[in-house]
């Protein structure tokens, strides 16, 4: 029965038309509440002296007006077409095929945009697609939108225009010819053809010019080796997926190793066919990730690696060049023997910087006739030249130059003796840097020229013999930029545009593709290519000399770039500072790598502190007489006793926000572009603070987590032996855990069902699909504090174990042996320390979407629910925090948003400015704090194919489905699809031997299953 009665407030109210009570009824709170004011400011806050009753009270009057406060999003308005150009459909995304090639990293790729902005690198799948991308690659669109970046050219540190700039550069052209001065252009290497046409059209208009070719990270002795031999400088392709037998000597053929992009086809040859898999042999120094993914790994320095080198060309030349005894001698001796059984389907590679060493491998591949081997199609993109870059040097510091043109390079960064480059610069005339920033060499420059990222220029690249590729701009410039090739054109005079002279160059190379064509494939294929001639060459002379190779210090240090970082070029973007290195799981940092014998013989420890953070000592090198301080340790297992490692790549601080100013530059130890120089360490006093995501190192026998077995057993046995399925008690009866339920199973039959499958033999650990789901998902970025503190935010990670004993075979057996409490106890707190030498393992773990899943079970407010599809789903307006679902999650793969990481200075990165935000993909939210956040199938992608092909009036194609991770996973690791359809890939690796799910036993019923990894041992 409803009430009649009215409830009278104040007696101002019994008065009509009181302005008080109007007042009153429109502004509950007459006085605005100060919470920002207060809560706002740290250090007020942090001084405050508030009682406990002060603070009830204070909390009592504002709550209601804070949370109103809250509820008010913020108006953002949108700016309409007023022409809406035809090729851009809002909400739906274009994509164009393009080429990335910044001087290191070269890939052939295709580009996502929406409403004309780049938001995402993708493979590209078309035939002729040389070159996979790598993480750098898929990062590289975010340093597109650096807010550090050079907006306009700049003439003696002050702005100018472009006319400017041309009126003094050719001024300063026409004083070289007339004096006989030397006109240098210093790039890195470009592997453009269109461009080196164009420099040779410049350069013929000056009679003392020189184009001297600058890679940071040298490739000079391979490249001198294969000139000897074949008369070109370039590099010998591989096709690994040719081989039965990969030995590498100090070649991380998973990383940079000769420009990347091996990791195709070595994933190919891993995967059981036929009951065949190649076998991977890898001799190291540092733990790379070769060596992790290899069946034998063999710790040696890189004076040891020069002698196996030499027992190896005896054992497949006949040859009888004796070596100094080495400890792996007798390890070496049986892989020379299984190479030599191999013939032409085993290959040799190496990574040392010694042309000997170089020619041997050469003569190796020659004499056995390798089917990996491809001097024919050799690869174009390490073209720098150690020797010319000296000379310009010395020439420099002569007086000798007169106008220095540099593009692409930052030698006072990257040069070991960049204090003679800074020298030289200041007896230049005229000097020019293209550069996106205005880093180390464009401060000290005459004219810093701003230059357009490569999404914003065209251009042409021919990573190998006989493929070629198309650069084009996927959006306008951002800013007043000009690329090179533009510039060269206006200083020789000619009127044509880049783009106009390089669609009359295109033709020669396009294999028959009209321009159009050509543009919208980005790549193209010659059929043909000549056979590579061999020049005779010293193999035996240069055999003896790697036989008399001596161990320069007591430690030898081996400089290397990390598969995160590479040559340092991105080095602000915090996709790739935040990127955990696959092997030490560290971010936001280089470190020294030491071995466990060598750091307990210098005094050096890591340890976990009482909030689980990593510390470690801290060490200076010195080489040469120049000196490194504080560089952090990390004990590295796997690295070679009488080595130390140390990662290319960090230590800048020009032109960089002061969060991105992290590790030391290892460049300044890069002498004579040699990787491997003596080291000399000594200990100093303080730790250091890591963000290290991952601190538990070993399975500690739990063989269920990453199944594995022998390639013998896998032919041999039965599936049941050695991919056993868990059982667990029903009616006191072992059954299978998966026919156990405590729910009833929905029907999953009709429409689609999602699962992804992840191969363990393929996943090589790189990375790339980690920062594919950073660009498709909007995961925000935290810094090192944050991630210190078990905070990351990366819905995809990928977990690296080390065996405790030498394998994680003998990790099962340990643990089974163990007897009683004690026994048990003593076992597995000895199993958590790696091996000296040990095994490794990735697995890729990400939200399972489970069918029964535990995080549904125990959300108070349902904001993870199960989709018919298969995907877990989270409601972020309806998770109010509570962390039950993480805390009930087996796989801990929910996230928890802390902070507000978007429009926050606390975390200065791409989410906090306008520039930044540009990146984001406007189909998936930008979480705000206190929800929990996971990977979710990206749900946005499997409901775009959907309504694609609703659209089309057309039922989804075979294997259309994919996830970021899916499609950014070159190596083939990871295959998404949907079960329900019988065609597609994924449902048929679900009907595998090798197939399993993580933590089976519990029941969960997850829609990610794993494949039994399989080792060639």
């Amino acid at each position: 029965m409803a009430s009649n009665k009215k409830y009278w407030q104040s007696v101002e109210e019994l008065k009509e038309n009181s302005s008080i009570v109007e007042t009153l009824r429109n502004n509950e709170f007459v006085e605005e509440i100060p919470t920002d004011e207060f809560l706002g400011n740290k250090e007020a806050l942090s001084s405050s002296s508030t009682s406990r009753r002060d603070f009830l009270k204070y909390v009592g009057f504002s709550t209601a007006a804070a949370s109103l406060a809250a509820c008010e999003g913020p108006v953002i308005k949108s700016i309409p077409y007023v022409v809406q150009p035809e090729e851009i459909i809002p909400g739906v995304a274009d994509y164009y095929a393009t080429t990335m090639a910044d001087g290191f990293d070269f890939a052939n790729i295709v580009v996502k945009t929406r409403e004309g902005r780049p938001i995402k690198v993708e493979n590209n799948y078309l035939a002729g697609g040389k070159i996979r991308p790598n993480a750098r690659v898929y990062a590289s669109v975010l340093s597109l939108y650096d807010s550090m970046r050079l907006k306009e050219p700049m003439i003696k540190g002050k702005p100018a225009s472009w006319e400017e700039v041309d009126a003094e550069v050719k001024k300063s052209l026409d004083q070289a010819a007339a004096s006989g001065g030397q006109v240098v252009l210093l790039t890195g290497t470009l592997a453009s053809p269109a461009t080196e046409k164009l420099i040779a059209e410049f350069g013929a208009r000056y009679a003392n010019f020189k184009h001297v070719i600058y890679d940071a990270v040298s490739c000079t002795t391979a490249l001198d080796a294969f000139q000897s031999v074949y008369g070109e400088r370039a590099l010998a392709d591989y096709d690994f997926a040719k081989s039965d037998l990969i030995v590498s000597v100090g070649a991380d053929i998973l990383g940079d190793w000769q420009g990347g992009g091996c990791d195709t086809g070595y994933a190919e040859g891993r995967i059981p066919k036929n009951g065949k898999m190649s076998r991977h042999i890898q001799m190291e120094a540092n733990m790379s990730l070769s060596g992790a993914n290899a069946d034998k790994r063999i710790p040696m320095t890189v004076t040891e690696q020069k002698y196996a080198l030499v027992e190896l060309y005896n054992a497949i030349t006949g040859s009888s060049v004796s070596t100094p005894a080495f400890t792996a001698k007798a390890e070496v001796a049986k892989a020379a023997q299984q190479l030599k059984s191999a013939g032409s389907r085993g290959v040799v590679v190496t990574g040392l910087d010694d042309t000997d060493a170089q020619l041997l491998v050469l003569a190796i591949n020659n004499a056995l006739q390798s089917a990996a081997f491809n001097p024919a199609g050799a690869r174009l993109i390490r073209k720098g030249d150690a020797k010319a870059v000296a000379q310009l040097v010395n020439d420099m510091k002569a007086g000798s130059v007169h106008t220095l043109i540099t593009s692409g390079v930052n030698p006072m960064y990257t040069l070991a003796d960049s204090a003679a480059f800074a020298e030289g610069l200041k007896k230049v005339k005229m000097s020019v840097a293209f550069t996106m920033k205005e880093d180390e060499t464009a401060s000290l420059t005459t004219i810093a020229a701003a230059a357009p990222h490569y999404l914003e220029s065209w251009g042409d690249v021919s990573i190998a013999k006989g493929y070629y590729s198309i650069m084009q701009p996927t959006i306008r410039p951002l800013f007043k930029t000009r690329q090179l090739q533009d510039s060269l054109l206006a200083w020789t005079g000619n009127p044509q545009s880049f783009y106009d002279y390089l669609k009359v160059t295109a033709p020669a190379y396009a294999a028959g593709k009209t321009w159009n064509q050509l543009v919208h494939d980005g790549v193209a294929v010659a059929e043909t290519i000549a056979p590579a001639v061999t020049n005779g060459a010293d193999f035996s002379g240069a055999a003896s000399k790697l036989a008399q190779a001596k161990k320069a210090g007591e430690l030898e240090l081996v400089l290397y770039t990390k598969t995160g970082m590479g040559d340092g070029q991105q080095a602000s973007n915090p996709w790739l500072q935040e990127f955990p290195d696959p092997i030490t799981r560290v971010s936001w940092d280089n470190y020294l790598t030491v071995s466990k014998a060598d750091a307990e013989r210098l005094g050096l420890e890591n340890y976990n502190v009482a909030n689980g953070g990593l510390n470690g000592s801290y060490v200076t090198i010195e080489v040469n007489g120049k000196k490194l301080e504080k560089v952090p340790v990390i004990i590295q297992p796997g690295q070679a006793k009488g080595t130390v490692g140390l990662a290319l790549g960090y230590g800048r601080k020009e032109a960089m926000k002061p969060e991105m100013v992290v590790g030391v530059n290892a460049y300044t130890l890069y002498n004579n572009f040699n990787a491997v120089q003596p080291v000399k360490i000594t200990k100093e006093s303080g730790d250091h603070e890591f963000a290290c995501i991952q601190l538990q190192k070993t399975l500690m026998g739990r063989g269920d987590i990453i199944k594995e077995t022998t390639l013998k057993d896998y032919n041999t046995k039965d599936a049941a032996e050695w991919n056993e399925v868990p059982v667990v008690s029903l009616d006191h009866k072992e059954v299978p855990a998966a026919t156990v339920d405590l729910w009833e199973s929905f029907d999953r039959t009709v429409g689609h069902h999602f699962n992804l499958s992840v191969d363990l033999n393929a996943c090589t650990g790189c990375g790339a699909c980690v920062i594919a789901c950073h660009a498709e998902n909007n995961v925000p970025v935290v810094g090192k504090s944050e991630v210190r503190r078990s905070r990351d935010m990366h819905w995809l990670r990928i977990d690296r174990y080390y065996s405790s004993e030498d394998t994680f075979a003998g990790d099962v057996e340990t643990k089974e042996a163990a007897s009683g409490l004690l026994d048990s106890i003593e076992t597995f707190r000895e199993m958590e320390d790696p091996a000296e030498n040990p095994q490794v393992a990735f697995q890729p773990v990400f939200c399972q979407h489970c069918n029964h899943a535990p995080c549904e079970t125990v959300c108070p407010v349902a904001a993870t629910s199960h989709g018919r599809q298969g995907q877990n789903h989270m409601a972020y307006n309806r998770c109010v925090g509570t962390r039950y679902c993480a805390n009930n999650c087996p796989y801990k793969v929910r996230r928890f948003n802390w902070f507000l990481y978007s429009k926050n200075e606390e975390f200065d990165y791409h989410m906090n400015d306008d520039l930044g935000r540009m990146v984001l993909n406007p189909d998936v939210n930008v979480r705000s704090r206190g929800v929990m956040e996971k990977c979710s199938f990206c749900i946005q992608m499997t409901q775009a194919t959907i309504l694609n092909a609703k659209r089309e009036g057309r039922p989804v194609r075979k294997d259309e489905f994919y996830t970021a991770c899916s499609e950014a996973c070159g190596s083939g690791a990871m295959v998404f699809g949907d079960v329900n359809n019988e065609e597609d890939t994924v449902a048929q690796l679900q009907e595998s031997d090798r197939m399993y799910h993580l933590l089976e036993h519990i029941g969960t019923k997850p829609n990610v299953f794993y494949h039994v990894k399989v080792r060639n041992t």
